[in-house]
């Protein structure tokens, strides 16, 4: 790792909650709940006032501040959650803002051009959240779209576009939205987003790895800049506060991606590199003391909420953060956003291709955690969707190695039979006949049935999965791997396998669920254009994937 930066306002706040939670006696740590650790922590990572109370004068502000765009987010019938970033010196702890209040005016409108403004208002940049703004509008029309827009001093962001969902017992004939995942910035660029940006789709679920702690090269890692260089800052690991605020300025600085959060409102949930690599609820994936993890991940979770479109209740407390949540659009979707990392059990003999084992076999082992499982089990109950749909991380349908062996994926379901099992159990009582799950992490395309005997491929098919590849992750990838037959031969409830970049459109009508599968050739060098893949369905009350 490279050798750290002088000592600064965050750094200062890093060594404070580390040496909080040494003051804690290990044993008392290692067993105390998740709140009081909370409580522990969040002494330390101030609240937006606390830190600052001058407020500055826009007007001072003489360098463009916009420079991460704009995003909204989790749309609601009557509310719409907008997003952006003061940022005048991207690539500088700080960004160039000084530790003081800044009033940041926005507007939402019918129109782009904004003669027909329906909200504005002012919404505090606070220093103690990286003056980031989270703004979250109430009292709107269900069901439309609304453009909207930021200023302050004399700058004003780009305009970007989102839309509020159905009303809650709104019959909708169809829905469309596209999922994405795993966007390692030093392993490409983000070409699929320029394309995702001009689909006409309701909402953009994000599956994971938003952002890798690796380092990244002054060259930009696989992307080979010639015409700039970036900050040494960017070639070390992420593990402060600092670290992560900064990594996220570098990622949301891509043009495609701003491009994406401009043209459509964002579902977000986290997988592992958001934090780091494999991690399971507080164990990490090297020998790093308990408490020392705790506080890199309270870290990572801050910066997470700051620069995502997220809502209020999503905010963090230390090195705790409610991520899954529910959204409905109208009488047509349920979507279930799970978070498979925080409250995980720690992957059963190791987090890569393994035997089953009596340890990964336990009942006791869970991925969502058992209160997140039962979170879940409950909502399909009260359900009344037409399409229960399931957003999160990790392949959930069985993983047959296409070598030959009895090994399974221990980081992904497969690692948790127990847990899987359970949820399927729970749909089934619950009356579930239309399920979807929607998925990423794994840097290729799958369609999968869902058996309901993940062992046994003849047994019955209870739902649908598709999941999303990589955005960049993974660098150029093929269109057949070199395993692919072998996966389909050891996999017949895999439907589709493809290992190139890009991204999946699912369309929700009474009648079916539809994947189209998007992608591109190269992502090395930019420009690469949109490959229209094939296209699968499942029939509602008849799960099971066809050609379209």
């Amino acid at each position: 790792m490279a050798p750290q930066s002088p000592s600064t306002p965050d750094r200062d706040h890093d060594a404070q909650l580390l040496a909080a939670a040494r003051r804690l006696n290990r044993r008392r740590f290692l067993t105390v709940t998740g709140a009081a650790a909370a409580l522990a922590f969040a002494t330390n990572l101030p609240a937006a006032g606390t830190a600052a109370a001058a407020e500055l004068d826009p007007r001072r502000i003489t360098e463009n501040p916009f420079t991460t765009g704009v995003a909204s987010g989790d749309p609601l019938p009557s509310s719409v959650l907008l997003w952006t970033r003061l940022a005048p010196k991207l690539f500088e702890p700080g960004n160039g803002m000084p530790a003081k209040l800044v009033p940041v005016r926005w507007e939402l409108s019918h129109d782009e051009r904004f003669t027909r403004v329906v909200r504005r208002g002012t919404e505090i940049a606070h220093p103690e959240f990286n003056h980031t703004v989270h703004v979250e509008v109430k009292g709107l029309d269900a069901d439309r779209p609304y453009y909207y827009r930021f200023r302050t001093g004399d700058w004003i962001s780009p305009v970007g576009r989102t839309r509020t969902a159905p009303a809650g017992g709104a019959r909708v004939g169809e829905m469309r939205l596209a999922v994405v995942s795993c966007q390692a910035y030093h392993d490409g660029y983000f070409t699929p987003y320029t394309h995702l940006a001009g689909e006409d789709v309701d909402a953009v679920f994000h599956l994971g790895d938003y952002l890798y702690e690796y380092a990244v090269t002054a060259v930009g890692g696989k992307r080979a800049y010639t015409d700039r260089r970036l900050p040494a800052l960017f070639n070390r690991e992420t593990v402060t506060l600092e670290d992560y605020r900064l990594r996220y300025a570098l990622y949301k600085s891509d043009p495609d991606l701003m491009a994406a959060h401009a043209a459509h409102p964002f579902v977000v949930t986290w997988d592992d590199h958001e934090t780091e690599n494999n991690y399971a609820g507080g164990t990490p994936e090297n020998d790093v003391p308990p408490e020392e993890f705790l506080v890199r991940r309270a870290s990572a979770y801050r910066a997470y909420w700051e620069n995502q479109p997220l809502r209020r209740p999503q905010r963090p407390t230390g090195p705790d953060m409610r991520l899954h949540r529910r959204l409905h659009w109208g009488r047509l979707a349920q979507f279930d956003v799970l978070d498979t990392r925080q409250y995980r059990t720690d992957q059963a003999n190791g987090d890569g291709w393994k035997s089953p084992s009596p340890e990964s076999t336990a009942e006791s082992m869970t991925l969502p955690g058992m209160e997140q499982e039962r979170w879940l089990t409950d909502g399909w109950k009260a359900s009344r969707a037409q399409w229960n749909v399931v957003p999160q991380q990790v392949t959930f349908a069985r993983r047959n190695n296409p070598d030959g062996s009895d090994t399974l994926s221990m980081d992904s379901w497969d690692g948790y039979p127990a847990s899987r099992e359970r949820l399927l159990a729970g749909a089934e009582t619950a009356g579930v006949e239309n399920l979807v799950v929607l998925t990423g992490d794994v840097h290729v395309a799958y369609a999968l049935d869902i058996k309901r005997d993940p062992a046994d491929p003849d047994s019955r098919t209870v739902g649908t999965e598709f999941v999303a590849t990589s955005v960049a992750s993974g660098a150029d990838g093929a269109a057949r791997p070199a395993n692919h037959a072998a996966y389909l031969a050891r996999n017949p409830h895999l439907k589709h396998y493809d290992g190139r970049r890009g991204y999946v459109k699912v369309t929700l009508d009474s009648g079916a669920a539809r994947g189209d599968y998007r992608s591109v050739d190269y992502v090395t060098r930019p420009g690469a254009p949109l490959v229209q893949g094939p296209s699968l369905v499942s029939e509602a009350g008849n799960p099971g994937l066809t050609p379209a």
